[in-house]
């Protein structure tokens, strides 16, 4: 795995994951954002304008670690390589989704993909932090608010293996914000800003750091009308587009039972 060293970064950090094709939504974050930019990957993924996200990517001041659906493009396969559990609503509704991302990027994007970093490692206030997809063990682990310790711990010694020590990790993937503390390392998910946050409202999440260290999670207003707009003129009514406005996932099964509604 390649891991870019940003070294030290001073001022305010945003940082989001997930622009799933949602241009409307990419853009928003865009705007709001300050100071050092980064996305934790899957740029491309349920919404309907993949390639404006890889432009507006491609074009921007912005660091991008990448995920699994970039690794799985890039390598010109034919599934997003999140490994859902087979006959799931994330397992059959993706295989839409994908197969139109799919159609639609062109080579060129797909190398820029196949040479972005697996993960970013930089300082801020003397905290050393990383950055990464899913997992360090597997771009398209899937953690949880509500995941094991374990879990954790197993990915925070395979980082400090390839890293050295870190007080902080700062992953995407799974969709939903959290904070936990494992042994004395703050593990954020910044969200995701395509896709809201299966908790009933249209607006997505982001994280912020402000320049002194603080990290707070923002929430991200855009154009959901646009975005639902381009998804029905891309032939991919699944539910998703729904889920832009009433905020509520079609795919709950791929939830654990402790965060399904």
């Amino acid at each position: 795995m390649r891991i870019d060293d940003l070294g030290e970064i001073t001022g305010e950090i945003t940082v989001f994951g997930g622009p799933y094709s949602n241009a409307q939504a990419f853009d928003a974050a865009l705007a709001s954002a300050r100071g050092t930019v980064i996305c934790t990957g899957d740029l491309v993924a349920y919404c309907g304008a993949p390639n404006a996200v890889i432009a507006r990517a491609q074009a921007s001041d912005l660091y991008v670690v990448a995920g699994n659906c970039e690794k799985q493009l890039a390598a010109n396969s034919l599934d997003c390589g999140c490994g859902f559990e087979e006959g799931t609503a994330c397992d059959l509704l993706s295989a839409a989704w994908y197969a139109f991302a799919n159609a639609q990027v062109n080579a060129q994007a797909r190398k820029w993909m196949g040479g972005l970093p697996g993960a970013l490692m930089f300082t801020h206030q003397g905290k050393r932090i990383a950055v990464i997809h899913g997992g360090i063990t597997d771009v398209a682990r899937f953690i949880w608010s509500v995941s094991e310790e374990a879990v954790f711990l197993e990915e925070l010694d395979a980082l400090n293996m390839l890293c050295g020590d870190i007080d902080m990790v700062i992953a995407g993937h799974s969709g939903i914000a959290f904070e936990r503390n494992i042994s004395g390392v703050a593990w954020l998910n910044a969200g995701v800003i395509g896709m809201p946050p299966h908790d009933g409202s249209a607006q997505t999440e982001f994280l912020r750091i402000d320049a002194g260290g603080a990290h707070s999670f923002e929430r991200l207003t855009y154009d959901v009308a646009g975005a639902q707009a381009d998804m029905r003129a891309a032939g991919l009514p699944q539910g998703y587009e729904r889920a832009l406005q009433t905020g509520i996932w079609p795919s709950e099964d791929a939830l654990p039972a402790a965060l399904r509604r």
